[in-house]
């Protein structure tokens, strides 16, 4: 697949007729030894080092232990999203964009976590940036967190996109009865959040609404927990997005309005 000019392409090795100087650059990349975070910073740094040598390629040959911190999807998701929004946001001579891996789980892995992915977020969601919703969901005391299953991981108000031709309001009732089995009522709007850097992704704007929770809370398909914690509890607690910044903003409105 192609993101501007640049190719995009995920290769076996021993089945590939890729020859050492068919590139330029060539990256060993050990997925069992990265975190989220170091994984987007070596894709980050080493893309701006081929650009910084003006270099027309540039491959990784990701290396899967079997063992790894990461999951190979979660890896191959998060390499994605750091080559997307690079050639979105720069000037590149980058020509093609290669991943080579050497054995069969991997490649598909990442077939499915790159290049699936990429047509999925270029072709059905367009250029961006993306609208999104979230739901501070009140009840028994406190507020509905989830644990994200994919990257970016950590703890998050539930949400997602907005799907075309739907409302925020009709966005967020369905994010939250997917997430968390939570009906919504007395919804009103917080605020907009439109920092392009608050989701390490792509560029996205999202509006929080805050609303009361009605059934039973459970996780949804796509979540890999939930919980119901305390305003005194989200100091304690690894955040994905910007989402500790909203709950702050939330915890001093809430303070503030007790005042008046």
């Amino acid at each position: 697949m192609k993101i501007k000019n640049t190719e995009i392409k995920v290769i076996r090795l021993r089945e590939s007729s890729l020859k050492v100087n068919d590139i330029q650059h060539a990256i060993r990349f050990a997925t069992g030894k990265h975190s989220e975070e170091s994984t987007r910073a070596a894709v980050k740094n080493n893309l701006k080092a081929a650009q910084k040598l003006k270099m027309n390629s540039i491959a990784f040959t990701v290396l899967c232990s079997g063992q790894e911190r990461l999951p190979k999807l979660a890896s191959a998701k998060i390499m994605a999203q750091e080559v997307l929004k690079y050639l979105r946001q720069e000037k590149t001579s980058l020509k093609k964009i290669i991943f080579c891996l050497y054995d069969k789980e991997s490649f598909a892995a990442f077939k499915k976590g790159v290049i699936d992915y990429l047509e999925y977020i270029t072709h059905k969601l367009q250029a961006g940036p993306f609208t999104t919703v979230d739901a501070i969901i009140e009840i028994q005391g406190g507020i509905v967190v989830i644990k994200r299953s994919n990257p970016p991981f950590g703890w998050a108000l539930p949400g997602g996109f907005v799907d075309y031709g739907e409302s925020l309001e009709g966005a967020v009732k369905r994010e939250a009865k997917e997430e968390t089995n939570l009906d919504l009522t007395g919804i009103k709007q917080f605020h907009t959040y439109s920092d392009p850097e608050r989701d390490p992704r792509f560029h996205t704007i999202g509006t929080v609404f805050v609303a009361k929770g009605k059934g039973m809370p459970a996780a949804g398909d796509d979540a890999a927990g939930l919980r119901i914690i305390k305003l005194n509890e989200v100091k304690k607690i690894n955040f994905a997005f910007d989402h500790k910044k909203i709950i702050r903003d939330y915890i001093k409105y809430k303070t503030d309005k007790a005042h008046f």
